[in-house]
């Protein structure tokens, strides 16, 4: 479970470094990992021993996962709103 944390984590910050128009075009995948980081929050507070305070570390940091992608997304669509702005004025 630590390993799938670690990758979607991996993941995350990989694609915030090309958050440009790529990321436009892929939204798709940031909306994925953002269920992805959800998903991983809900089954380690499920969790019932907390090993050590590793768990309540990595709940730190999938938050911080969860919150950096939400706002790579709300980025994205206001970056798209921005592109398509003059497209229907005449």
């Amino acid at each position: 479970m630590v390993k799938r944390i670690v990758i979607a984590l991996v993941v995350v910050f990989l694609m915030g470094g090309a958050a440009g128009s790529w990321a436009a075009s892929h939204w798709h995948h940031w909306e994925a990992a953002l269920d992805d980081l959800r998903h991983a929050k809900m089954e380690l507070e499920k969790a019932e021993h907390n090993f050590g305070g590793h768990r309540d570390k990595a709940l730190e940091h999938v938050q911080r996962a969860i919150e950096e992608t939400r706002m790579g997304v709300e980025y994205n669509e206001r970056d798209h709103e921005r592109e398509h702005e003059g497209e229907h004025r005449y």
